[in-house]
Order: C-alpha cells, then structure tokens, then sequence
C-alpha cells in the first residue's frame, strides 16, 4: 500500500465518548492503538479528530436535531475535559488534533486544509460512531474524490446491527473495507 499520502484518522475517540458505547471500549482502543503503532511505523501521519464546542453551545442550533438535545446534556459538562482524546489513544508530540462542530470530520473544521497542506490522498477512519463521524466522513471524502479505507474492527456504534450494515453492505460501495490486521499487513 503506498504511504507516502496517505493519513490515518482517529475520530471522536474522546473521554467524554468512549463512555457513551453500550459496550466495553478496551478492544476498540486495542485495536485503535494497533492502527496508530502501524501508521507510525510507516511514517504515515495520524490526525485525531474530536468534536467540541464553546462553552455554552453557541454553535448548536436548536433546529439541529441531534446536537440541540445533546445541548441540555452538555451543559454542565467541562467542554475541555470532554474533548479531550482518551489517554489510551492519545496524540503524541507532532499529531495533529482537527476540532470539528458536526458529525463529519469535515463541518466546521480545518480538516481539509491539513490534509491538503500534507498532500493527503488517501484516508484510513477509525472513529466512534460507525453510523455517526464514519459514515458522514465517508460520504463527504468520497464526494471530495478521497480514496478511503475503514478499519471495521476499529469502528463502534451503539447499535452493532447499524456498524453490520454499514462495514458490509453500504461502505464497501465507497471504501476498502478491512481489519486492522488485514490493513497492516499491506
């Protein structure tokens, strides 16, 4: 697999995340940490991407139906803490952090930029959710003519049925779709 422009994301895998899956996150993060080691290895840069607001929200709009019920819930929470990536899995000296404000890793962040600046063609996700950062990654990077690549093993949803679905049956149309151990041995 070459290399040399292609990225490896490491989206929404958050302290104030993790802990919202039904199940437990340890082989998620074992598998996630498999990835970065293999992207490190390879000199291939990994981004981390959270998703964070101001204090108070002023970016959520109440006629956003998933992040104005999110709003209220947040409210009194530490924005700082919550976006804060999970130690397990986190950046090191030089790994770049994007802050994005929606779903996608693109929508209200500078994610673009960087990849463009580093001549990044090709994407490798990883993130929580499957349904959520993922798809609306996937969907996006593809309209931008990205070639991309999901780590199935390195995903998680709150529903199982809906990551079944999508690392099978609907991403397969728009991305390689491997393991973490099928990918590092490219």
């Amino acid at each position: 697999m070459e290399t040399k422009n292609t990225a490896l994301l490491v989206m929404d895998m958050q302290q104030g995340i993790l802990p919202m899956l039904p199940i437990s996150p340890e082989v998620l993060i074992s598998n996630v940490n498999k990835a970065i080691a293999n992207a490190r290895a390879k000199n291939m840069p990994v981004i981390y991407v959270v998703v964070g607001f101001r204090a108070g929200m002023p970016e959520v709009s109440p006629g956003n139906k998933s992040f104005s019920a999110t709003k209220e819930r947040l409210a009194k929470v530490n924005m700082d803490d919550f976006m804060k990536v999970d130690s397990r899995v986190a950046p090191q000296a030089g790994d770049v952090i994007v802050t994005k404000r929606r779903v996608s890793a693109f929508a209200g962040s500078d994610l673009e930029v960087v990849l463009r600046s580093q001549g990044i063609q090709h994407m490798v996700l990883t993130g929580i959710a499957t349904g959520g950062v993922v798809l609306s990654t996937l969907r996006e990077a593809s309209d931008k003519d990205y070639r991309l690549t999901v780590l199935a093993d390195c995903c998680a949803d709150g529903d199982a049925e809906i990551h079944n679905v999508l690392t099978t049956k609907v991403f397969p149309r728009q991305a390689d779709v491997l393991t973490v151990e099928e990918w590092s041995k490219q």
